[in-house]
């Protein structure tokens, strides 16, 4: 059963979540999907303004959890430095950094340092418009004018075609506005957007074929039988029963 709290998805659960955001399932559909509640996913969704977040990629170069792992068997084995760097294929200097850095040889433990190396390596660049005090302040100006993020970044091209320092892509001005955390724009400017949405969604999503808000095998009021129109019959005015069970039971009809 779907539970509400903390989402605690996995890297895979994470994947597919953002997958089926993007083919455009519902929010209580990817729930399903996961065994998760919909609030949990809308959480997760919206912290990033329905922008699926870049897939994050190893430094080339930079040790694996394979080697990870080798390191740690090493020197619960008792092994030097030189001795692991040479099974690995490995400089003397990379392990010694990796190990003092991991908290010595008596406390290095694979799991932690692989974590610790994926969380230093989450540094991500600052948004364009931060750093484009100009470009900020005329993108924010023609969204209070009521113009699109396509329209604005449309316009810049044109209008300053020779200095890409003050191009900016849609995505880059739909991301400024939904994902508040970068701090670039105003959340107010949101409420000049036309969609009035709180997040992005990609252009193929769609409710088509989604049963949100409709009556699982509902019968159109236009296959009644015609001998309903003239309500001889109790009960046959009643699309459920209610009536001709309440007639005759001696009861009184609501319809």
């Amino acid at each position: 059963m779907p539970h509400t709290g903390r989402p605690g998805l996995s890297a895979e659960q994470k994947l597919e979540l953002w997958t089926r955001w993007k083919n455009g399932e519902s929010l209580s559909d990817i729930g399903r999907a996961l065994g998760k509640h919909a609030a949990s996913v809308f959480t997760i969704v919206v912290a990033k303004g329905g922008i699926a977040p870049a897939i994050r990629r190893r430094r080339p170069g930079s040790l694996t959890q394979s080697e990870r792992e080798e390191i740690s068997r090493g020197l619960s084995a008792g092994h030097s430095q030189q001795r692991i760097a040479s099974v690995l294929g490995r400089s003397a200097s990379t392990i010694s950094r990796e190990i003092t850095r991991n908290d010595g040889r008596q406390a290095y433990r694979a799991a932690k340092a692989e974590e610790r190396a994926m969380q230093s390596a989450l540094r991500p660049k600052p948004c364009f418009l931060s750093t484009h005090s100009a470009l900020r302040a005329m993108v924010a100006q023609k969204l209070q004018e009521q113009w699109s993020p396509q329209q604005i970044a449309g316009w810049l091209k044109i209008t300053f075609d020779g200095d890409e320092t003050l191009h900016v892509s849609r995505e880059t001005i739909y991301k400024s506005l939904f994902i508040q955390a970068r701090g670039v724009l105003k959340k107010e400017l949101m409420a000049h957007l036309r969609s009035r949405r709180i997040m992005r969604r990609g252009k193929t999503a769609s409710t088509a074929g989604q049963t949100r808000g409709q009556i699982i095998d509902a019968v159109s009021i236009r296959d009644r039988p015609a001998e309903i129109e003239d309500r001889a019959v109790p009960g046959h005015h009643c699309p459920t029963g209610y009536c001709a069970a309440m007639s005759r039971e001696g009861g009184k009809a609501i319809c």
